[in-house]
């Protein structure tokens, strides 16, 4: 394709990523998923010295790179891979921490909407609305792929938060009451906004890492390699039509 390599990844040749595309934020986490469940793996790279992976698990194409952190960041690859690359499905596989005393960390959550105060969309793509939605269909394939493996899986509204960091210690439960979020990360509503904007496809499992409503914790390491249910899950849609 002509547009290729993109600013933001220098791989030359598009069939070497898959139509889906699983996208964790870190880049540790996505070597990780590569060497663990992945056969003749092939690199690409996206930027300077970070790698994307493509290869087979049972014996179909999936591709994995990381996105960083923030809408930002996931919005401008995902929009690359969707515009220039020809990818088709695009799920992230992020951490999370919980705003609802029913999920608890290391649960598995499949989010049905995001909420954010964000104003990206509307800047990027003209998109005015502050809840974006993933697509259904995949959605309903992660949810029979997680009944396969007898893997439980929540479902719950995210919000996607520009900021990690926050001098207001109560803004989250404003919130959690008033746009029904019941945790959050930072990267969805780009990514399914992104998808929006294209006409492809996007989802997002999360699994959660810490809690607002208690003191549990997941340790770094854990959420690097110790995050397998939500992987097989995702790992999944690369043998579903």
């Amino acid at each position: 394709m002509s547009n290729i390599p993109t600013p933001h990844n220098s791989c030359d040749d598009a069939s070497k990523i898959a139509k889906v595309v699983l996208m964790p934020g870190d880049p540790l986490r996505a070597k990780y998923i590569a060497d663990n469940y992945l056969t003749d793996v092939e690199q690409f790279n996206h930027i300077r010295n970070i790698y994307g992976y493509t290869g087979l698990y049972n014996g179909k194409r999936i591709s994995i790179m990381a996105s960083g952190m923030g809408q930002a960041s996931i919005s401008v690859y995902a929009y690359e891979l969707f515009k220039f690359y020809d990818v088709d499905t695009i799920v992230r596989i992020g951490t999370a921490g919980s705003y609802d005393e029913k999920i608890k960390t290391m649960d598995t959550v499949l989010v049905t909407s995001a909420y954010s105060e964000s104003t990206l969309a509307k800047v990027a793509y003209g998109f005015k609305n502050h809840v974006a939605k993933p697509s259904l269909k995949i959605n309903n394939k992660l949810e029979k792929i997680a009944n396969e493996l007898n893997i439980p899986l929540k479902k719950a509204r995210c919000h996607s938060s520009d900021a990690f960091y926050s001098t207001q210690p109560d803004y989250w439960k404003t919130v959690r009451d008033e746009h029904e979020c019941q945790l959050v990360e930072m990267e969805s509503f780009a990514l399914f906004q992104a998808a929006k904007a294209t006409g492809k496809n996007a989802a997002c499992l999360l699994t959660i890492s810490d809690s607002f409503v208690s003191s549990d914790y997941v340790d770094p390491q854990v959420r690097q390699t110790g995050l397998n249910n939500m992987f097989k899950i995702a790992l999944g849609l690369a043998s579903k039509k």
